[in-house]
């Protein structure tokens, strides 16, 4: 107040008391900053071990209510001194930069311990082994990160003016988020030399910093832009990640040296499934992602698409199902021409790719992929029909001995309208011998063509499913054509069995020993 009245004199007799009066001010300016950094050093000297508070869920905790007290009154009072003496710098105030100073580096050291564990913990102990939700320290870290700032902007809104909680908030915080943004980095250099097993971790972690940065928006108005900006680059890897999956799977069938010979499934097929299994427990930042890209853009991965989408629209789950549906149809299509390339005869075609369509279906009906992949239904039922074709198509052979020539104006071969069995007796005796040669040769032909089949067909590995469903359709096929010719012609070697090596029994018998 002496000061201001000096000024206002503006003699220059007052000038030596007025400098003085300055230096007064300053030093006591200056005092009133070092106990402002004495008692925020004290509070600060002892860093806080995060961990303990986000394992038990339990609030970060804050200055004590004295101390802010104290700190709210210097800070008001330096405030005050530095506007009335019109500093040229009054964006920020010694109390703003000592508070940024000291709690930012306590923030810092606080949470140094977790940014080195979501590094360490990046590593697995089986390289190849597809990332698991929540195994890395990435979760913890970023918990750690809501909490403790959360509770320090908590501090700084006891302690500083409305206008200035912000700029104090983001300046408190910038040492941290400079220490996350180099952990996000690591864990990008991580996810991308280790694309195909790890980008799972990547989508997790596009996820837990949009919440984050959202969650932080809510609660101090600030530092959403700073915290999303540092997962662009992993954002950019994981939108990569998926055209990379497509076309690993589409490499691996298309290089595939050798088949199975008994027609069992590869193991590209349960590790496609397992992948689009594993992404289901990633939706939300997948949704994000695939949105960016649009319909298709997985299969365009030159297309330039720098879209930063933080909403997420449910419709965009339809995206994901074309994903899958993509992936799927990749994987089928491929190995179907190497079926084709590498298995002689399309029976064993037919038994390699009903094994390989009924993982992929099992897969689906028994995880979270089956509500998104309803509209896929009808593709697999598609799928399965061509394969049951491709092994049917062997069958064609011995259920075409089994045809005969129906002459319909010789009254003796007409059928008895009646319904009942035809007499076998009365039908051979009104042959003729090349006749009875003929239906000799083909009960014959086809005994040994029957036999063989059931042969390789107890030969094939055959999913369960695959196999009652196989077997199934083979008897509806072959058992109504062979009654109807045994009944017709099974006088032919008169009960001898050197023909007629089958009764009705005893081909229903072997037909029902395939499943």
């Amino acid at each position: 107040m002496a000061l201001a009245d000096l000024k206002r004199t503006n003699l220059r007799s007052n000038e030596q008391a007025i400098a003085q009066l300055n230096g007064l001010l300053k030093l006591g300016n200056k005092q009133l900053e070092d106990v402002f950094r004495g008692i925020l050093g004290e509070c600060s000297r002892q860093k806080l071990q995060p961990l303990e508070f986000v394992a038990k869920n339990n609030p970060f905790p804050l200055l004590e209510q004295d101390k802010l007290s104290t700190l709210r009154g210097i800070n008001n009072h330096i405030s005050q001194a530095v506007a009335s003496t019109s500093q040229a710098d009054l964006s920020s105030t010694p109390t703003q930069r000592i508070y940024a100073d000291i709690r930012g580096s306590y923030l810092e050291s606080s949470l140094a311990s977790l940014a080195q564990a979501s590094v360490t913990t990046a590593k697995k102990v089986q390289p190849d082994a597809l990332y698991k939700k929540g195994t890395n320290g990435i979760g913890t870290y970023v918990q750690a990160i809501e909490g403790i700032f959360v509770a320090e902007y908590d501090n700084i809104t006891n302690v500083f003016a409305r206008g200035e909680w912000m700029p104090v908030c983001e300046s408190t915080c910038q040492a941290s988020l400079g220490e996350f943004n180099r952990t996000l980095r690591d864990l990008n250099g991580h996810v991308q030399k280790n694309l195909l097993t790890d980008c799972f971790l990547g989508y997790e972690i596009c996820g837990m910093v949009r919440t984050l940065s959202l969650r932080l928006q809510d609660t101090t108005g600030t530092l959403k832009g700073q915290i999303y900006d540092s997962v662009k680059p992993i954002r950019e890897t994981s939108k990569t990640s998926l055209s990379k999956l497509i076309e690993d799977t589409r490499v691996r069938t298309q290089t595939l040296v050798a088949l199975p010979m008994d027609g069992a499934a590869v193991p590209i097929t349960t590790e496609t499934m397992r992948r689009l299994q594993e992404m289901t427990n990633y939706l939300d930042p997948l949704s994000s992602i695939l949105a960016s890209l649009g319909e298709g853009g997985w299969n365009n991965p030159s297309a330039n698409n720098s879209s930063t989408t933080l909403d997420v629209n449910p419709d965009m789950v339809k995206l994901f199902a074309s994903y899958a549906s993509d992936t799927i149809d990749t994987l089928i299509q491929n190995l179907t021409a190497k079926a084709k390339m590498l298995l002689k005869g399309k029976n064993l075609q037919g038994v390699f790719l009903a094994n390989n369509i009924a993982i992929v279906t099992r897969v689906i009906r028994n995880s979270e992929l089956a509500p998104l992949l309803e509209s896929y239904a009808g593709k697999l039922a598609s799928w399965r029909k061509t394969s049951s074709a491709m092994y049917l198509e062997a069958w064609r052979e011995p259920s075409g001995h089994l045809l005969d020539v129906q002459y319909t104006n010789r009254s003796k071969e007409r059928p008895h309208s009646g319904g009942g069995a035809p007499d076998s007796a009365a039908i051979v005796k009104g042959l003729g011998s090349k006749d009875k040669d003929a239906i000799k040769e083909k009960f014959k032909s086809f005994n040994t063509s029957f036999e063989d089949l059931v042969a390789r067909h107890r030969t094939y590995a055959m999913e369960a499913e695959v196999r009652t469903t196989l077997s199934k359709e083979v008897q509806n096929i072959i058992e109504p054509l062979y009654n109807r010719f045994y009944d017709k012609y099974r006088e032919i070697d008169k009960g001898k069995g050197k023909y007629v090596k089958y009764d009705k029994t005893e081909l229903n018998k072997a037909l029902m020993s395939f499943s």
